[in-house]
């Protein structure tokens, strides 16, 4: 297996589900075998998918109650571990920081690439996601709760790089629902900027634009390179995902 992604932020809103399903359909249309992993009790990224149901869901696999191997779903284009609501209980069930990371031992082998999809939170699972990773992606909106953000999750990075994955890095901030002619947006990416080299990593080049067709090929249930090949989003996300690939 090349790589696991895992894409974070504590703040909702920012496509962080979006970009998990984009970056994950993108890597797999280029011939590559990639495995999503739901980690957010809202389940939106296995909504996305086609709500698959299986034997089991990341609850269960975090609890011991299903292997990695027992809880896979396998699809024509790629693979995934369900959402399931008890993960909203997580923090109160899990303390160890290396259970996905010991639960995906057994089946890394099988795939190119696994992205994982995290809550919008700096709990349990998010930490389990980092220790698991080897490079996070940001996705962020131009604004300042988000720049807020961002500086505040540097703190869980850092512990996580000290205590459970040394090899941790953050990949990249993805700037998503980003308006080029909004000054504010142009003022804010600017201090983004120097928030990434504070963190040690990038902007990414490509910004995602706000888009129907990214709300419309979520209510069908379809990847955004199937509902809209020829969208102008749908050639952001391209551009994003070679980015991502030429960074390894």
């Amino acid at each position: 297996m090349k790589n696991v992604y895992t894409v974070i932020n504590q703040k909702g809103g920012v496509g962080k589900s979006t970009t998990v399903f984009a970056l994950g359909a993108g890597i797999a249309l280029r011939g590559f075998k990639v495995l999503f992993i739901d980690m957010d009790a809202q389940g939106n990224l296995t909504h996305s998918l086609g709500s698959p149901k299986g034997t089991g869901t990341m609850f269960d696999v975090l609890n011991g109650e299903a292997t990695a191997q027992e809880a896979v779903i396998k699809g024509k284009r790629w693979d995934c571990i369900p959402s399931g609501p008890e993960l909203a209980g997580a923090d109160l069930t899990f303390k160890a920081p290396e259970k996905l990371k010991e639960a995906l031992e057994d089946i890394r082998h099988e795939y190119d690439y696994i992205v994982v999809d995290t809550p919008p939170a700096l709990g349990i699972l998010t930490i389990n996601a980092l220790t698991a990773c080897t490079g996070a992606i940001v996705p962020s909106q131009a604004d300042i709760y988000s720049l807020l953000g961002i500086g505040q999750l540097h703190g869980t990075i850092q512990t996580v790089k000290e205590h459970c994955n040394p090899d941790l890095r953050i990949k990249g901030i993805l700037l998503t629902r980003y308006n080029r002619r909004s000054i504010l947006s142009r003022d804010v990416t600017d201090m983004i900027e120097q928030t990434a080299a504070h963190l040690d990593t990038i902007v990414y080049k490509t910004t995602i634009r706000e888009a129907v067709a990214i709300k419309e090929s979520q209510a069908r249930q379809v990847d955004i390179f199937s509902y809209a090949p020829k969208g102008a989003v749908t050639g952001d996300y391209k551009n994003f995902v070679k980015e991502v690939l030429e960074d390894e």
